[in-house]
């Protein structure tokens, strides 16, 4: 496979540019090989090209809402009737009753919330959401599998990252006491392995040490709680959690993101956050797709149950293959194959069966701790699922998979792992 992976690099002939001051030049020979030219780099991450892909399982098109005729034709017609909108920086636009400021309140209170400000991408409301409210120095306590663009957030905010075992709220109340009050982040659903955060216990320690808390609810919202408003608002937590950020990007199927929290906070985000203030906004005809999703998350909530449905029956029907998935309680499937070369050969027996999964890798994992992820949809179909099933079946005797960290061995136990940071 080396030999293989060594011949396929030769096609990528990236020479230093000769206009490059040395600075530049060291910079990219030391790194650029690495994501190009070696087992681990470009020819890892990337599917074949296909005729036509039989089962498609690296999309965050969670409810198949994507390409659905309401919202291409509410899109259009906003942009027929308006143009694409004003490309000025949301700051200049806050104190206007216009479709940005309608949909920030009916957002507010489709998720329980006394007010929302919407950013041009989920990783923009991470960032912003730290850089406002973590003073330099403070203390940030982040779950270890938290989103990479909410520590992002705490080097812009140049605040002081303090990682807390995943889903361990004994392990936050030891940080907390040690650390004094600061800010506290988790995802409601994390998007590397599916796993559900316990709120109501991280809650509570949040309550007990005197710490904020933000809740990244993106992989969550759309696809839980009343209307899809989110976990959060499912749990009765709305009054006791801080903030919450939504990437757009994934049961809506568009780029953008909303920060939520009191009125009064999300005034001060308006003209504090930074990635807020010097981007151009989002734009009015995006806006009008954003509510044509809204309106059929509320109208056809047999997508949300479709996607549960799915979830639970590949995840049973892996299990029953001695696949380790016990992690995952809802729509992401993580089958973690450990080293890079292990990887590269599970995706590639997957794309010559027509389907395709997303390979995740250093930094959003460890070295040794690679996997592909599966995301779900509504829209898989019962032969989808069969299939995706069987061709993982089939790769345990191809690629002789017995020891890999994905594997149950005989006791029931698996070979080992866990992971470690988060990708969107």
């Amino acid at each position: 496979m080396t030999n293989q992976l060594q011949k396929k690099a030769l096609s990528y002939d990236l020479a230093p540019t000769p206009q490059d001051p040395a600075h530049i030049r060291a910079l990219t020979d030391e790194k650029v090989d690495l994501h190009t030219n070696t087992h681990w780099g470009r020819d890892a991450i990337t599917n074949r090209t296909s005729r036509g892909w039989r089962v498609i399982l690296n999309t965050n098109d969670y409810l198949g809402l994507a390409r659905h005729p309401r919202v291409a034709i509410a899109k259009a017609a906003a942009l027929l009737e308006t143009g694409h909108g004003e490309a000025v920086s949301r700051v200049f636009i806050q104190d206007r009753d216009d479709a940005h400021r309608t949909f920030e309140r009916r957002f507010a209170a489709l998720i329980g919330a006394q007010d929302a400000v919407l950013v041009m991408s989920g990783y923009n409301a991470n960032t912003s959401i730290v850089q406002v409210f973590a003073r330099p120095g403070s203390p940030v306590y982040l779950d270890m599998r938290a989103h990479a663009s909410l520590w992002e957030g705490v080097l812009c905010a140049r605040a002081r990252a303090i990682p807390f075992r995943h889903n361990d709220p004994a392990d936050l109340r030891r940080k907390i006491a040690l650390g004094g009050p600061g800010l506290v982040i988790v995802d409601s659903l994390y998007s590397t392995d599916g796993s559900v955060c316990p709120l109501i216990e991280i809650v509570e320690q949040c309550e007990r040490g005197g710490c904020a808390i933000v809740v990244d609810e993106t992989h969550a919202f759309g696809c839980h709680g009343h209307e899809g408003g989110g976990m959060v608002s499912a749990l009765g937590l709305t009054d006791r959690v801080h903030f919450r950020t939504i990437g757009l990007s994934k049961a809506v199927a568009a780029r953008g993101g909303i920060v939520a929290g009191s009125a009064r906070n999300m005034e001060l985000f308006r003209y504090e956050a930074r990635p807020l203030i010097f981007s151009t906004t989002v734009l009015g005809y995006e806006i009008a797709g954003f509510n044509a999703v809204l309106d059929l998350v509320r109208d056809e909530p047999w997508r949300a149950a479709r996607l549960h449905r799915n979830h639970a029956r590949m995840k049973e029907d892996l299990q029953a293959c001695g696949f380790d998935v016990a992690a995952s309680e809802s729509q992401i499937l993580a089958i973690v194959t450990g080293a890079p070369d292990n990887t590269i050969a599970f995706r590639r027996h997957l794309d010559a069966r027509g389907i395709r999964a997303a390979v995740f890798g250093p930094p959003a994992t460890p070295p040794q701790g690679c996997l592909l992820r599966m995301s779900l949809s509504a829209m898989l179909t019962d032969d989808d699922i069969a299939a995706t099933v069987e061709a993982c079946r089939d790769a345990l005797s191809a690629l002789d998979m017995r020891g890999w960290p994905c594997v149950r061995q005989q006791d029931g136990a698996a070979s080992g792992r866990r992971l470690r940071g988060a990708a969107s």
